[in-house]
């Protein structure tokens, strides 16, 4: 029996796994590609085989959605990990089309979380089947009962169905290898495969002519563009003609060059694909995400995809810094153009236009940590490049200003209760719900996504690293006026050079510094954190005068407080409008847009009078 024939008698289940960041998510399905002997003996697999992407696994975060297949009891398992983070909501919504039925994954002690709802609440919106599995019981402290009831009144809050709150629930530890239904200890996950077969259905397969949605694509330097998607009715193979039906009505005639199946973390090159199975189409050109491959005679286009909008914006541009060119491959304005452009092709909720300069661009996205993780992959690519401060955008619904709004949720130790609140509240955020979850207190607020901006260091610090915070968009709502920004000013340097222990010694009781003697500075750049409201321009450059007098025994080496070390995402958080990052594979430095002092101080001078 030829392959594509085995495939056509076989079921098919897609499934998609939803949970919160660092839930296991990623954990549970290398058990169950190590569960169906995907591996063999003597391969290495490496732990969190699903994240393959660098940034990825570093910050422990799914971002881009992959798909990874597996054959257990004659049935082929489609596995579809999601990203759990509310700013790739984009990734999201595409990613569910694909499956039939979901299994959320929930921490025993933490229960579910805020982003796991956003992602919940599409997959039961698309009438998915759930599979609850409940995970890390071996920890201390959990509570595996009370997260179920969680579970239960999370899924009632979301308008689940009758049939939908009828949930099966596995129990178990994805570190340790097993899943039960009950709370018992097993050898392994089979109690958990028997259950994928068991409640979710098979695709449903309605009579017609072909019809596959684009929900995402992959790229290969040899092939090109690739589609990827479900086959929703008849079949699909090599060399056939087909309509690609695209969202804005235009139709286009093309022809089918290879189908690939999933099968394991790889692909397979087959000659046909049947209705409810996941495949790969090379050979279609000019398409997008979210349209339909249709039949070439009578093609009927599938609704189209719509994803949540941009709220917020950031100017990206050329480095412009002195230091321009030292350190990158990419560094022209068309380089930046192409990158950007490509990156749109399969970010969905990423858009990009021109801004007043031929240099730069605005780029809108749906979050720090969504424009974060794209200016990061850029810098690991050899870009440089100069970013601003992130903006929320800004609507006018009937004749008001109105800006978005999201969810705030804190889980915070009693203690620091107050201070949580307090830092809120300046921010212009609304205390909605408190309650106490053992030791915890769990707080949710509305707040505006500017008060966002910013909050989380300074929620660690003054919770002493133990708040646990998540957020997602809820809706435009009227605008809030003037938020509190960054309450201590900066130090700038005044001239280029390399900075001395001895003048960073000197100015130690001014602030604190985000370099280290012996670092090549440039005039304008912010060299540190003042200790008082205001910027303070300083001379970090300064060398020891040498006099032909022996200096005293006391005179010892200057001892220098390490530098504070930032991150790219605290880095947007901590600037200010008059402010920009520059990024490059090496360094991240921050600067004041206009490098000058005279020309900084004309500049405020007439903006002031303009106000």
């Amino acid at each position: 029996m030829a392959d594509s024939e085995r495939f056509k008698y076989m079921n098919i289940r897609n499934i998609a796994i939803i949970a919160h960041v660092d839930h296991g998510k990623t954990t549970l399905v290398d058990k169950i590609l190590h569960q169906t002997n995907v591996f063999r003996a003597n391969q290495e697999s490496g732990e969190l085989i699903m994240d393959s992407n660098d940034l990825e696994r570093e910050r422990g975060i799914t971002i881009f959605s992959k798909n990874a297949s597996v054959e257990y009891k004659g049935t082929k398992i489609n596995v579809i990990d999601t990203p759990g983070h509310a700013d790739f909501g984009g990734e999201v919504e595409r990613v569910l089309k694909m499956a039939d039925g979901v299994i959320l994954l929930v921490d025993a002690f933490e229960g579910p979380m805020p982003q796991t709802r956003f992602v919940l609440q599409k997959a039961l919106q698309l009438h998915l089947k759930p599979i609850v599995v409940i995970n890390k019981v071996d920890k201390a402290n959990c509570r595996p009962d009370e997260v179920h009831d969680a579970v239960f009144e999370l899924f009632f809050n979301l308008d689940a169905t009758e049939e939908q709150l009828n949930f099966p629930t596995f129990y178990g530890s994805g570190k340790n290898g097993w899943f039960n239904s009950s709370l018992e200890q097993c050898e392994d996950i089979t109690p958990l495969m028997d259950g994928i077969l068991e409640y979710v259905p098979e695709p449903k397969t309605p009579e017609g002519n072909l019809q596959l949605q684009i929900t995402s694509l992959d790229y290969s330097s040899f092939l090109g563009r690739i589609a990827v998607g479900k086959v929703a009715r008849a079949s699909i193979e090599e060399g056939q003609w087909i309509t690609l039906m695209q969202a804005d009505g235009t139709a286009k005639k093309q022809k089918v060059r290879e189908l690939y199946i999933f099968e394991a973390l790889g692909k397979r090159k087959v000659q046909k694909v049947f209705a409810g199975d996941i495949c790969a189409v090379v050979g279609i050109e000019g398409f997008n995400i979210g349209d339909t491959i249709a039949d070439a005679e009578a093609p009927e286009a599938l609704p189209i995809i719509s994803v949540d909008e941009p709220t917020m914006n950031m100017l990206f541009g050329i480095n412009n810094s002195p230091f321009f060119g030292k350190d990158g491959k990419f560094v022209t304005s068309r380089h930046l153009r192409d990158r950007l452009v490509k990156e749109t092709e399969k970010n969905l909720a990423l858009r990009v236009m021109d801004s007043d300069s031929a240099d730069s661009f605005m780029v809108y996205g749906r979050g720090i940590l969504h424009l974060g993780v794209l200016i990061e992959t850029m810098r690991r690519e050899g870009y440089e490049l100069t970013v601003g401060q992130p903006q929320v955008i800004v609507k006018n619904i009937d004749g008001k200003k109105c800006e978005p709004y999201e969810t705030l949720v804190v889980d915070v130790p009693q203690d620091f209760a107050s201070k949580v609140i307090d830092l809120v509240t300046r921010r212009k955020g609304e205390m909605l719900i408190m309650e106490t979850k053992g030791e915890m207190q769990h707080l949710e607020f509305e707040i505006p996504s500017r008060g966002l901006i910013g909050l989380r260091t300074q929620m660690l610090t003054a919770t002493a690293g133990e708040a646990v915070m998540a957020h997602r968009f809820n809706d435009y709502k009227q605008w809030k006026g003037a938020i509190p920004g960054r309450n201590n000013g900066v130090l700038i340097a005044k001239e280029a050079g390399t900075t001395t222990a001895y003048s960073l010694d000197k100015l130690q009781d001014r602030g604190s510094f985000f370099v280290d003697p012996g670092e090549e500075v440039y005039k304008g750049m912010i060299i540190g954190e003042n200790n008082k409201p205001g910027d303070l321009v300083v001379n970090p450059n300064e060398g020891k005068k040498l006099t032909n007098m022996r200096a005293s025994g006391t005179d010892g080496a200057a001892s220098i407080a390490p530098k504070i070390l930032m991150t790219l995402e605290e880095c947007m958080e901590y600037i200010q409008h008059d402010e920009c990052i520059e990024v490059t594979p090496n360094f991240i430095r921050m600067r004041k847009t206009i490098l000058d002092e005279e020309e900084r101080k004309r500049t405020a001078k007439s903006m002031k009078a303009e106000a």
